[in-house]
């Protein structure tokens, strides 16, 4: 088995649903994990990246054991930060051969001597490395931008939460990004990412004695597979969702229409967002609501009663009901004033 690195892993994606190290994941949640990062994290780490880099060409310029280990040093606090980040320490890392990547590089003259042939694998390799270091913050904040754009302004609005109703805000984004690539004469705009992709057949992680034909694809740079994640999550009907709440994004799956996470709430010991949330908002729709809607509430409440003591029948319930609602209505297009709503909803 392949071990992962920092810029060589694999997963697996099933149906619905994908497999880290193993690990089942709904499709979305590394992606959703990752927009709750806190910036200053990636901050800390493009100050750690840029400590290293020096070290790293001066390390080609001296060409010795002792600057080896201090480049070897100051690229392993880079990695005390990188690998503590959500999907990475998730993967099976070669933990041992990282932290002393530079210097067995420099122990070993084959290699080494590769590092200096541009022409070989292993300077290919190493220029990858120290490239992707240097992009990397700014790999994760521009997917964190460009996603937190798709989800507020193209997601957010919507009024329901489905793959038909992601892809055809999906349709609306792409659009306006192509018609904004135009407008400054940009590159056409398109999500496209490389991976190396192979089919396998592998044991189902949770469930015994189960097979299950899954995609594994391997990449190169975090970032990719965060878009990869994101955008299957999509097709799947699962997307990141900011909690009206708390303001922190957590996975909402296909079919519901929830707006807020199931996380402690901030200031209390046992109450969730979602508990919070719903008292809020049913005091807040209390407060604003509007005369008609308070005696409409009132007439459904104690026709509720009525019918859970089984006083009316199913039917009798749906047809007054729907009689409250439209005399209701009624009283909002001022037809009737509220003393004559009383009235006729006291007689339901």
């Amino acid at each position: 088995m392949m071990m992962d690195y920092f810029d060589r892993f694999s997963v697996l994606f099933g149906k619905g649903e994908m497999f880290v190290s193993g690990k089942p994941f709904p499709l979305g949640q590394c992606a959703t994990d990752i927009l709750n990062l806190d910036g200053e994290v990636l901050s800390e780490i493009d100050r750690r990246i840029n400590a290293f880099l020096p070290l790293a060409l001066d390390m080609l310029q001296q060409k010795t054991d002792s600057a080896a280990c201090s480049a070897q040093e100051k690229l392993n606090a880079v990695w005390d930060l990188i690998f503590t980040l959500p999907f990475y320490r998730e993967l099976d890392m070669d933990l041992e051969t990282t932290y002393q990547l530079l210097p067995l590089t420099f122990a070993d003259k084959e290699k080494w001597d590769e590092v200096f042939d541009i022409h070989s694998e292993g300077h290919a390799m190493f220029e990858q490395l120290l490239n992707g270091l240097e992009y990397f913050p700014e790999s994760l904040r521009n997917f964190r931008g460009q996603t937190v754009g798709i989800l507020e302004f193209y997601l957010e609005p919507l009024k329901r939460r489905s793959v038909d109703a992601y892809a055809l805000a999906y349709a609306r984004y792409f659009k306006d990004m192509g018609a904004a690539g135009k407008l400054f004469a940009a590159p056409e705009f398109e999500q496209s990412f490389p991976t190396q992709i192979k089919f396998v057949p592998v044991a189902h992680p949770t469930e015994k004695g189960k097979a299950i034909l899954a995609e594994k694809a391997e990449f190169s740079y975090l970032s990719h597979f965060l878009y990869a994640d994101f955008y299957r999550g999509l097709m799947a009907g699962n997307a990141p969702r900011r909690c009206h709440n708390c303001g922190r994004y957590f996975l909402l799956t296909e079919g519901y229409n929830i707006c807020y996470c199931n996380n402690l709430a901030p200031g209390e010991t046992e109450r969730t967002c979602r508990k919070v949330g719903a008292h809020r908002k049913e005091a807040k729709e209390r407060a604003s609501a509007t005369p008609a809607q308070k005696e409409y509430a009132k007439a459904y409440n104690r026709l509720k009663v009525r019918k859970n003591r089984r006083k009316i029948s199913g039917d009798d319930w749906n047809a007054a009901v729907t009689k409250a609602q439209d005399l209701k209505e009624q009283a909002e297009r001022g037809k009737i004033s509220d003393v004559e709503l009383r009235k006729l909803l006291a007689e339901l």
